[in-house]
């Protein structure tokens, strides 16, 4: 004899099944969380976004301070969430291994506060993909997740290499929770980021998908312009106190040429504008429109060698005066290699002369590297599949 379900029963099984037909026909969802430390993360993670979206997956991205910004002003149609970052100062002076070091314990405790903070937004959203940008706690054991970076190769300071075996196996140990890593460079010849992510032995789950670059097709073109195009651009960014620092240096020096320039001091918080002599404009932040125009338009470009920067530049095929951020390895380590195959010039902050810069500069080539973002889209496909057959089990 067959006895009836109950009533309730029936109504919950039905609900069941139609919860699970909802999430296998519904667009899936994937959280972009890029780190907040500059602008760089964000500005790369653009062709991401879009590539996820050309394959149907909605995209909530979220962010915090700089990039939560520049997302709002130049992105409005894509849902933005508030995701905190870590604050991290860097020191007005040149001792970064020491600040750094300070600041390790803070760093591994938002480590845990941000994955626990993703575990909730994966839960109110309904993610089924996340993709951080350097954001070593945004991995999640029940949904797909992505680690984007171009440093699995962290360098270290003279004296220090005893220390990078050890680095490299504490984050290889983060990298390694993510089910993929993609590196935003080129795989042949070491690419743009050298040994960074160039090396034997790199994890098996790590995929070279071509730079990456705000300044594709995609997007708004320029339409007005706020002022002329200028001989020289300076596009600052990355954290306080050396970015006012440099823009301090540069401002001062420009002064006492003749010159015209445009500074794009990467503050996307202000709207102040000012202009100097009548022939140094500086504004707070450019839209990536204008970013490209007056960058395809300047006869010589001052900017830091931050990988994101250096992509930027690759895509226009620009050469520049490059200015680490003093104590930052990675900048120094870049400049010096682009440095040596004649694509960038390279100064430090403490001997930055802009005549002898300018002068010394000519000769250097830059380079040229476009992305088809075949190899992102590719990814972009794996990860979705993935995700589908994930949520649906």
């Amino acid at each position: 004899m067959i006895f009836p379900l109950p009533l309730s029963a029936i109504c919950l099984k039905v609900i069941g099944l139609c919860t699970i037909f909802f999430l296998m026909t519904s667009d899936p969802i994937a959280l972009v969380c890029p780190l907040d430390w500059g602008l760089g993360h964000a500005t790369r993670c653009i062709p991401v976004i879009y590539s996820l979206r050309d394959q149907g997956i909605k995209v909530i991205v979220a962010a915090d301070g700089r990039p939560w910004d520049f997302f709002h002003n130049e992105y409005p149609e894509l849902d933005l969430l508030r995701f905190p970052g870590t604050e991290v100062r860097y020191p007005s002076g040149s001792n970064m291994v020491l600040a750094m070091a300070a600041n390790i314990p803070r760093l591994l405790n938002g480590f845990r506060l941000e994955h626990a903070f993703l575990k909730k937004l994966v839960k109110e959203t309904g993610a089924r993909l996340v993709v951080s940008d350097n954001r070593y706690g945004c991995w999640h054991t029940g949904v797909k997740s992505v680690f984007m970076t171009h440093q699995l190769n962290i360098q270290v300071p003279e004296g220090l290499h005893w220390s990078a075996h050890p680095l490299r196996k504490i984050t290889s140990a983060f990298i390694g929770k993510y089910d993929e890593c993609w590196i935003p460079d080129v795989e042949d010849e070491g690419g743009l980021s050298g040994r960074l992510s160039h090396f034997s032995g790199l994890p098996g789950h790590c995929h070279f998908i071509g730079p990456l670059t705000r300044f594709s097709s995609r997007g708004p073109e320029a339409d007005e312009l706020p002022c002329p195009i200028a001989d020289i651009v300076v596009m600052l960014s990355g954290p306080e106190p050396q970015r006012s620092i440099l823009e301090s240096l540069v401002i001062k020096q420009l002064k006492e040429t003749s010159h015209t320039a445009i500074i794009a001091g990467g503050r996307t918080e202000s709207t102040d504008r000012e202009i100097i002599d009548g022939r140094i404009y500086v504004f707070p932040h450019l839209e990536s429109a204008l970013m490209k125009y007056y960058l395809g338009h300047a006869r010589f470009v001052i900017c830091r060698s931050g990988y994101s920067t250096l992509m930027d530049l690759a895509a226009l095929g620009k050469t520049a005066i490059l200015i680490p951020t003093p104590g930052q390895t990675e900048q120094e380590y870049l400049a010096r290699r682009l440095s040596k195959k004649k694509i960038h010039y390279s100064v430090s902050q403490k001997n930055f002369n802009l005549g002898a810069a300018l002068e010394d500069s000519a000769g250097f080539t830059g380079v040229l590297l476009q992305n088809d973002l075949t190899a992102l889209r590719q990814r972009v496909k794996r990860m979705y599949d993935q995700a589908a057959i994930r949520r649906a089990r």
